[in-house]
């Protein structure tokens, strides 16, 4: 009798370590599978963000040419050259070659790789992002409102949370271009509710069609969009929610899209 209750002990023991050895084989599956999207998002995101330094700097290259022109053609008809006038297109020059610079430092640091979370201004971080994707929503006349109700400082992973907001804006770019929306426009609030941290990206894009909702987080899954990865939104709520302790949400309201970004103030 005591033999077998014996036998019955080891043999619970070796299934309880085969179980064991098991759930860790499936937890590393599962890791190396959530770093293989976040490496898949990471170059979506590089595909974006090209296609965001063309539209960014398409503008102020043409203001370059713009400013050497009159100066070319006077130095071919031989004509005289105004010192004012040169002093002044030397500033305007200053002025774009700066503004390049700014959006070159805006696109490494959100390619930085975040080491540790700090604390960070959000307008801050705000500005840092529109910089990067304005040129490809003044592309379609996408009009861009920022709501700032408060200016909160915020302890997280500050490229991640820029990585988030330019995955959301640019998927409402990407459906109000789809469907043509007349008068296109994307609202960004910001504001602190109940000790939380709160970013609202509001569409007038119609809103999302797919039941139920929460399908739009799930990984490849694109819907509408004939060229998306079908990760960008899969890969936000896993920053928010895993990342920085928070919570990624999203509903329809009467004219689009509400996207809510939760996370607490510490």
């Amino acid at each position: 009798m005591r033999q077998t209750k014996l036998d019955d002990f080891l043999e619970l023991e070796e299934h309880n370590k085969e179980l064991e050895k098991k759930v860790e084989e499936e937890v590393a599956k599962n890791r190396a599978k959530d770093k293989l999207m976040f490496q898949q998002s990471k170059m979506a995101s590089m595909g974006e963000m090209l296609g965001n330094i063309s539209h960014q700097w398409r503008q102020p290259l043409m203001e370059i040419s713009s400013l050497f022109l009159p100066i070319e053609a006077k130095l071919q008809m031989n004509m005289p050259l105004d010192n004012n006038e040169l002093q002044e297109t030397i500033s305007k020059l200053n002025e774009i070659t700066k503004y390049m610079s700014t959006t070159i430092d805006d696109f490494r640091n959100f390619f930085a790789k975040d080491k540790e979370k700090i604390h960070f201004e959000l307008l801050e971080q705000i500005n840092s992002t529109v910089n990067i994707i304005s040129g490809s929503l003044k592309a379609y006349d996408i009009k861009l409102d920022i709501i700032i109700q408060k200016n909160p400082t915020m302890l997280g992973y500050k490229n991640e949370y820029s990585q988030v907001l330019i995955n959301i804006i640019n998927n409402a770019r990407d459906v109000l271009v789809q469907r043509k929306i007349k008068n296109p426009q994307i609202k960004i609030i910001i504001s602190e509710i109940n000790g939380n941290i709160v970013t609202s990206i509001h569409d007038n894009a119609g809103g999302v069609s797919v039941k139920p909702i929460e399908k739009i987080f799930d990984p490849f899954f694109t819907n509408e969009k004939t060229n998306g990865s079908g990760i960008g939104l899969f890969m936000s709520k896993l920053i928010i929610e895993n990342n920085m302790d928070g919570n990624l949400k999203v509903e329809n309201k009467n004219d689009g899209a509400l996207f809510t970004i939760i996370i607490p103030k510490i």
